[in-house]
């Protein structure tokens, strides 16, 4: 069982205030000259904290994207709605906006007024999700300069409209009844997941006072036991604390594991899906850092294989290089040795700008060909200095017929 020192909602408007920083902040953060975390429409690169993934990489975001559902499975499992009540943006904003909940009560004055600014977060809110498409040092100067562009513009009148309504008139009802993470809830729950219910030892205790009651955002009754519209905010844990310790007594409803406290949190469902965490994490964490940001492909060139004058044979290809770093790369290119007599056409490291792409021509000459025959195996391969980039592709090279 949790005990609290200190009221649930201070913690988690303490939560709510980072996550807002959080949110609206990480657009302006720009690490290696690149927003730390946003989708490039134009491009079709995601920006991760100093990386880009371009889109023949998005195995490693799907990789990601399983990675992140199981935990956020585990999560539900063991600490059961907590996103729902300390981190779901729904929830986080509606704590927010309390004055729009009190405007049912209130005159025409005081209902305009809520709405307002209801419109206002709503747009704010707007264009930070959208900083996550289009970057705020690109967004805020163009819509200064009366350049933002239709579908920008699109997106954020539309966004705004569905934000506000929401937070406007549907607000927990969604929670209650439309949220699709809730309706899964309840095949992730066991039976020691954490909750927050009356202590069934001390329900005697319980005044009727109706306070939990009267303070739950999606109008549900603790009292009654566990109810799938509770989005675990603890609202009415603190109502229960404040009337008991008036009668000198602990709070009767607790964050519990398990109903009456009697779960575990190390059981098989917590090491059997822990376990698919750690693996999809670390595969994740791998696929990150072994990739090498370099895109390289070996394709024909129109010119056969063919003697020269001296007797020599030549190949030739065309290297199809693509640096999909946030830097300027210097790539050397060898060819396998595997006659004394091999030599190439590029001999100088190659400068591929950030993002850029390059077809590169090269040429491979045997001079002395005498005891090979059809075609054989040979290795290109595309290095830096420092030896992090080492990309190998295998191609053949053909002896023609009457050598």
């Amino acid at each position: 069982m949790i005990r609290n020192s200190v009221r649930i909602r201070t913690l988690r408007r303490i939560a709510g205030i980072i996550q807002a920083v959080l949110i609206i902040g990480i657009p302006f953060v720009r690490i290696k000259g690149e927003s730390a975390f946003r989708f490039d429409i134009p491009t079709l690169r995601l920006h991760v904290f100093g990386y880009s993934i371009w889109m023949q990489e998005f195995f490693i975001v799907l990789i990601a994207t399983i990675f992140l559902t199981l935990f956020i499975v585990f999560i539900t499992l063991v600490f059961g709605r907590v996103w729902c009540g300390w981190l779901c943006p729904q929830t986080v904003l509606i704590d927010f906006t309390p004055f729009v909940d009190k405007a049912k009560k209130k005159g025409i004055a005081y209902k305009l007024l809520a709405f307002t600014a209801a419109f206002v977060i709503s747009i704010v809110v707007a264009a930070a999700l959208i900083w996550y498409f289009v970057s705020p040092y690109e967004f805020i100067p163009d819509l200064m300069t009366g350049n933002l562009g239709s579908t920008t513009w699109g997106f954020w009148i539309v966004m705004t409209a569905i934000i506000f309504l929401n937070y406007a008139f549907l607000r927990h009802k969604w929670c209650a009844t439309v949220c699709p993470y809730a309706k899964l809830q309840g095949v992730m729950f066991d039976q020691s997941t954490l909750v927050i219910e009356l202590d069934p030892k001390r329900a005697t205790e319980c005044i009727n006072c109706k306070r939990c009651e009267n303070v739950c955002p999606t109008n549900i009754n603790i009292r009654e036991g566990l109810n799938a519209a509770c989005i675990n905010c603890a609202a009415c844990l603190d109502a229960c604390n404040e009337v008991m310790e008036q009668q000198g007594k602990k709070g009767l409803i607790r964050y519990a594991f398990g109903t009456a406290g009697e779960g575990r949190i190390l059981r098989q469902n917590f090491f059997i899906v822990g376990v698919f965490v750690i693996v999809f994490f670390v595969f994740s964490v791998y696929l990150m850092s072994a990739r090498t940001g370099i895109d390289f492909t070996v394709l024909p060139h129109p010119m056969e294989a063919r003697f020269t004058k001296d007797g020599s044979i030549i190949n030739a290809y065309v290297l199809s290089v693509k640096n999909m770093r946030n830097e300027p790369v210097d790539l050397r290119v060898s060819v396998e040795r595997f006659n004394e007599t091999v030599s190439q056409s590029i001999n100088e490291p190659v400068h591929i700008v950030a993002g850029g792409r390059d077809r590169l021509p090269l040429f491979v000459r045997v001079k002395d060909a005498s005891g090979l025959k059809g075609a054989r195996k040979i290795r290109i391969t595309l290095s830096d200095k420092n030896k992090n980039i080492n990309l190998t592709r295998e191609t053949n090279f053909i002896i023609p017929d009457d050598v």
